[in-house]
């Protein structure tokens, strides 16, 4: 079986955004029972020099979407950062599910050695096939956003476990 950049992206990258609706909603119904503003959760960091849980969030989905983008040469639209509530990041991922589902596998069909250039803030770009995109830059930084959001909000004391983080429950 020859390596399918669709197989080994869209599903994933769905599959976990899908949890982390779940998780922002069992997020709300934690606020509700403990009775305190949701929005508390917002700016919840593990260090001083780290985004703040919205951002984790927004950047989970903002990297699956570009990825899909980038690997089936579409232009990524920009999304204005307006979210500040549970409700609106739901919204926003939600809206990055869609996005990344609309990419077909033959949308990326051939792109494991087509070049990607990711430009950087400061720096040289970093150049990439399609196929190390995914594997060294893509999937490893999704991972650590969803992560990251996952334990901000177990820290927190919403009540997740690995079955969460899976999908399993």
């Amino acid at each position: 079986m020859t390596f399918s950049i669709h197989a080994a992206s869209a599903p994933i990258f769905s599959r976990l955004l899908g949890n982390l609706v779940h998780w922002l909603e069992k997020a709300q119904a934690h606020a509700q029972a403990k009775g305190f503003d949701s929005g508390n959760y917002m700016a919840l960091r593990l260090a001083p020099d780290m985004l703040p849980f919205a951002s984790q969030v927004k950047i989970a989905g903002d990297i699956a979407r570009m990825a899909m983008c980038r690997l089936s040469g579409a232009e990524t639209p920009k999304w204005p950062d307006e979210e500040n509530t549970l409700e609106t990041l739901t919204v926003r991922i939600r809206k990055a599910i869609e996005a990344v589902q609309s990419v077909t596998a033959s949308d990326v069909q051939g792109v494991d050695s087509k070049s990607i250039v990711l430009p950087q803030r400061g720096g040289e770009p970093l150049q990439f096939t399609g196929e190390s995109f995914l594997q060294q830059w893509a999937l490893p930084n999704f991972f650590f956003h969803v992560t990251t959001a996952y334990a901000l909000l177990r820290h927190a004391g919403v009540d997740l476990g690995k079955a969460d983080y899976l999908g399993l429950d």
